[in-house]
């Protein structure tokens, strides 16, 4: 176990890999665990620490494998356990980490438990394990509250007993095919507990926690009215009664001290979408998780203000309570940050033919080269989304009869949903399906532009997004950025972000007029300079030659947050 505070996850870059769409050695169209095997290499000349796959266990894949039947095994989809531990052997023989992601929060109606559950009467043990309700209404035909699924409609679904009659509601705070577990219940807590030994005993490097904040549902779940502006995933929805109880922190206690039985520094990573960075550093507090993504960056638009609003304020709150603040810009829930940056605010669900503002494709490559050239500058640790590194947009014109997002047809297509962040990323320009696949086969259609992005032809490119990406792992590691802290340049004018970490400044140009770059040597820049100016939309960093900055020489203050009001609400957490 190392030192407190020298942890590998402080200053890792994560990337994810979202299996099914990331390479097919099998050739049905879906990628697989020994795709990802045969790309390993390719990851480790990327220059990352570690990679977090989304779902991989045995799952009907009604939600692309947020639906879990069972936790102690691979999909066939994705090939076996042994197929896994090849993964796991060769990722550390190359020094890369291994992360694999958690769904707590709900099973599939596959999984054995809740089969016993629809078997057995209410009120029974087997029901406990889930949340059943009796409905309203004269009848029991009525939902047990207005809880409303993030997927869209109601938050419950009606079941029939085994004598045929119309019966209890179970809860799905997402699809109907996903029913809640039901948290309070001892049972639940000690076989998760099972299961995480499972994976570590494996030899994994930690667990992505999906749904972080919604495993603990108030007592009495009375009716909730989402506000309209809610947010994604009901991010701002403070008074939610089914986001952020206090309980839950418990069960991170419990996860926490788990893992410290094992060596390597096991990592909990927390997908908690909350209204503030104060809120979410609550749950990476000392005994608690050790990273929570921080969703209120990646939201945040393109405007050096707000940017630097959201950096001050994470690098306030994490650090406050031990932690690192944890950078992102793109995953598999959201638009890419391609083209999400030429997007208005809160347009967060998915985007198609028929969306009211649809960016040129490649409108968005400058600024999210840019983003990206500014979060990789940042201490503390930043995770990446495959097919980032090589400029990926959004795919807008998925076919409505191909689009396989529950969100999509629970809402009758008016929403979108997340395939058009999914679709397989490109390998090789010449190939079939562009190389994901040697059938050509791809679950989702890749567009015919992506060739062009496809990661050989982008390797033969010095100017490319890839290039870019791996220029910038080796230089944030060779600086040692991860491991810093950030000072302000506050005069270079409001149309400009400007820091310095230890001995490198960051320049960006949110203006529309080319910047002059302070003197010193460019280590590397997002976009083309001229005469040694900075254009639009373009970042830069650049070796001063001076004094490494560091604490002593101040920065961005670390100081303890203030959590009074914040701790009356969610509880204190208290080991």
């Amino acid at each position: 176990m190392s030192a407190a505070g020298s942890e590998w996850w402080r200053e890792a870059v994560i990337y994810q890999i979202y299996p099914r769409s990331f390479a097919d050695a099998s050739g049905d169209g879906v990628g697989d665990l020994a795709g990802a095997l045969r790309r390993i290499d390719d990851l480790a000349d990327l220059g990352i620490d570690a990679v977090w796959f989304s779902p991989f266990m045995r799952s009907p894949q009604h939600d692309a494998g947020y639906d879990v039947a069972d936790y102690r095994d691979i999909d066939p989809l994705f090939g076996t356990l042994a197929d896994f531990d090849a993964f796991l052997a060769a990722a550390h023989a190359r020094g890369i980490r291994v992360i694999v992601d958690l769904v707590p929060n709900h099973s599939s109606v596959e999984h054995a438990w809740f089969r016993e559950a629809l078997a057995a009467a209410p009120g029974s043990p087997e029901r406990d394990r889930y949340l059943f309700q009796d409905g309203r209404g004269a009848h029991g035909e009525l939902p047990p509250n207005n809880w409303e699924s993030e997927f869209g409609g109601s938050a419950w679904e009606r079941i029939e007993e085994p004598d045929g009659t119309p019966g209890q509601w179970y809860l799905h705070l997402f699809d109907s095919s996903q029913p809640d577990f039901n948290w309070r219940n001892p049972v639940v807590r000690e076989e998760f507990l099972s299961i995480l030994r499972f994976w570590l005993d494996r030899g994994v490097d930690g667990f992505r926690v999906d749904v972080a904040h919604g495993l603990i549902k108030k007592e009495g779940m009375a009716d909730h009215q989402k506000p309209e502006n809610a947010g994604p995933m009901g991010s701002r929805d403070d008074l939610s009664p089914y986001r952020g109880q206090p309980e839950v922190h418990e069960i991170y206690r419990e996860w926490h001290d788990l893992l410290a039985t094992y060596d390597g520094d096991r990592v909990l990573c927390a997908e908690a979408w909350l209204p503030t960075s104060d809120k979410t550093a609550l749950w990476v507090r000392s005994g608690e998780m050790h990273q929570a993504f921080n969703f209120a960056y990646l939201m945040t638009a393109w405007d050096p203000a707000a940017l630097r609003e959201v950096i001050t304020d994470s690098l306030r709150a994490y650090p406050a309570v031990g932690a690192p603040a944890t950078w992102v810009l793109s995953n598999h829930d959201v638009i890419r940050h391609a083209t999400r940056l030429m997007m208005p605010p809160d347009q967060d669900d998915g985007i198609g033919p028929r969306s009211p503002f649809i960016p040129a494709e490649g409108s968005g490559l400058a600024r999210a080269r840019a983003a990206t050239t500014i979060m990789l500058a940042l201490p503390g640790s930043a995770y990446l989304y495959q097919g980032e590194e090589l400029g990926l947009p959004e795919v807008v014109d998925i076919p409505d009869a191909d689009r396989q997002d529950p969100t999509f047809a629970r809402t009758a297509g008016r929403r979108y949903g997340r395939d058009g962040c999914r679709v397989p990323i490109p390998w090789e320009a010449d190939a079939p399906a562009c190389g994901f696949s040697a059938s050509g086969e791809s679950w989702l259609p890749q567009p015919a532009s992506w060739a062009a992005h496809a990661r050989d032809a982008e390797r033969a490119d010095p100017r490319s997004t890839l290039n870019l990406y791996r220029r910038l792992l080796a230089e944030r590691r060779e600086h040692r950025l991860g491991r810093s802290v950030l000072v302000w340049v506050d005069d270079m004018g409001d149309d400009v972000l400007a820091f310095h970490n230890r001995d490198v400044t960051v320049v960006a140009n949110f203006g529309a007029e080319p910047l002059p770059l302070p003197s010193g040597t460019v280590i590397a820049a997002s976009g083309p300079l001229v005469d040694h100016h900075l254009p639009t939309d373009t970042a830069a960093w650049i070796d001063t030659g001076g004094v490494p900055i560091g604490p002593e020489t101040g920065g961005v203050p670390i100081v303890r947050a203030d959590l009074e009001d914040l701790l009356e609400h969610y509880g204190d957490g208290a080991a």
